[in-house]
């Protein structure tokens, strides 16, 4: 610990953001990160405390406290501190495969379960973790990891999310043959187009393939595995399979008027937008989607407030975005007690950007859609909306959210996006190669473990634990990594 009273000495302090106004106009990231030696002062803020439930990574009243990955957080901060920023990097990379990622999209779990949340301000843990990496890529520390001798063992990994990513990267390093494959035309899945470009510069993404390339990974795009390709024939051309596929039925809002024109999933939309950026260099944005229309975004969470942000920047008329449940406490509640994950309300940058544009809140809370009602094109033109109160079910103690009559209300609706989490696995994929599956259609396994039904077949990510956050699945892809890897050489040393 680099200096005991440091939580007391300074003041939290994060990186500095473009006004709403001024960043609405690209997609670009916004964030100006601190200069060094203010960074510096932020790890001095952490404790060092006796248990560090920043990297404890478990389940607390059935929410994760803590980092999944286990970041050695306490010697990081304080590395930081002191100015080593090359070994603060040697330390983050024993235990993570990607902190460009999660540094910029993680929710930072850290952060939640910090000591200094109890009373104060947490450690800004996730800035100091992008500081980290940074320093380290301008520094050319982060090399290429060639393995010394090749094992003669092929996998394949389907699916180039962060889960297959991460798998892909350990188990190339442990001198495997990997190839990943991915339908979509670029490498990335969730990365790629399911997070909006402002939130992760599609360049970050680039970056660290070139350098599992040339570490040796092979990526295939544009090869849809039980579709393009049969499952018998990867089984036959491979040791060993890792399905990595996400959770990627999304969940449909099954209402009339639900087949007009102009409705389309979260992803499906955010993909496009990329897509677009992407494909024109950044010369064109696609205003088409957005520009002038009254865009409605059914559903809150990180997806729904990409939709807002991304809706602003194509020119939206209006933005309205409806969540089914209440409004969160603006603090924690007696029954929501540090370190668990504080279930209070967060207004990100979409909806920051929202006020400033629209000037009131885009969220309507305790609201659902019964009907979408169509032009003579067959276009949405509005929304049939109604608001919803808790009732408690006498049979299993649950609170179910239902309409209260009168209650009915018509909005305008040109463009609606359907942010509504996801169901699991999609069919196809789990037909294909024959795996059983749970009632939440994700890939079944034994608890704690990743080998599927099917011998040689192993899962990891959303499409093993359902939808979840980026750190999880590189958490998964990391332990799915050593249970092929045992499975190859009878033991394994991967971290």
């Amino acid at each position: 610990m680099g200096k005991p009273t440091g939580f007391l000495d300074y003041e939290r302090e994060t990186a500095k953001v473009l006004p709403p106004k001024e960043r609405i106009q690209n997609f670009n990231e916004f964030r100006i990160p601190l200069n060094k030696e203010k960074q510096k002062l932020q790890g001095a803020r952490c404790m060092a405390c006796g248990v560090p439930f920043c990297q404890a990574g478990m389940m607390i009243g059935g929410m994760a406290s803590g980092c999944p990955l286990h970041n050695l957080v306490p010697e990081t901060n304080d590395l930081v501190y002191t100015g080593n920023w090359k070994q603060a990097f040697l330390r983050l990379n024993k235990t993570h495969s990607f902190p460009e990622f999660t540094s910029r999209v993680c929710p930072a779990l850290c952060e939640a379960a910090c000591t200094c949340n109890l009373n104060g301000e947490p450690v800004s843990t996730k800035e100091n973790e992008k500081a980290i990496i940074e320093t380290a890529y301008a520094n050319g520390w982060v090399k290429p990891q060639i393995p010394p001798v090749r094992t003669g063992k092929t996998i394949a990994v389907i699916g180039s999310g962060p889960s297959g990513l991460a798998a892909a990267q350990q188990l190339n390093r442990r001198g495997h043959s990997v190839t990943v494959f991915e339908r979509n035309d670029r490498i990335g899945g969730l990365l790629r187009y399911g997070i909006p470009n402002m939130k992760l510069e599609k360049k970050v993404i680039d970056r660290r393939l070139k350098l599992m390339e040339e570490e040796g990974v092979r990526f295939v795009t544009n090869i849809n595995v039980g579709v393009d390709i049969t499952a018998e024939q990867i089984l036959k051309d491979f040791d060993r399979v890792l399905l990595c596929c996400g959770a990627s039925h999304p969940r449909d809002i099954k209402v009339p008027g639900r087949d007009a024109k102009g409705i389309y999933f979260a992803v499906d939309f955010l993909k496009q937008v990329t897509k677009s950026l992407l494909d024109s260099d950044f010369a064109k944005f696609p205003y088409e989607l957005a520009k002038g229309k009254n865009v409605l975004v059914i559903g809150g969470g990180d997806t729904g407030n990409d939709c807002v942000g991304t809706s602003i920047r194509l020119g939206a008329k209006s933005v309205t975005q409806l969540e089914m449940m209440p409004k969160p406490p603006e603090t924690r509640t007696p029954s929501n007690p540090w370190p668990e994950w504080p279930k209070v309300l967060k207004t990100d940058y979409g909806q920051e950007e929202a006020i400033a544009v629209f000037g009131h809140d885009p969220r309507v809370y305790q609201t659902t859609v019964t009907e979408f009602i169509k032009d003579k094109k067959g276009n949405v033109c509005k929304a049939k909306i109604v608001k919803l109160k808790g009732v408690k079910d006498e049979k299993t103690g649950r609170f179910n959210m239902v309409p209260i009559e009168g209650s009915e209300e018509v909005i305008p609706a040109d463009l609606v996006l359907i942010a509504a989490g996801f169901l699991g696995s999609e069919k196809y994929v789990t037909d294909a190669f024959h795996v059983n599956i749970t009632g939440r259609t994700n890939v079944e396994t034994k608890p704690d473990e990743y080998a599927t039904s099917v011998d040689r077949v192993f899962t990891a990510g959303d499409m093993h634990r359902g939808q979840s956050l980026v750190v999880w699945a590189i958490h998964e892809g990391r332990e799915a990594a050593k249970a092929v890897d045992e499975s190859l050489m009878s033991y394994s040393y991967l971290q």
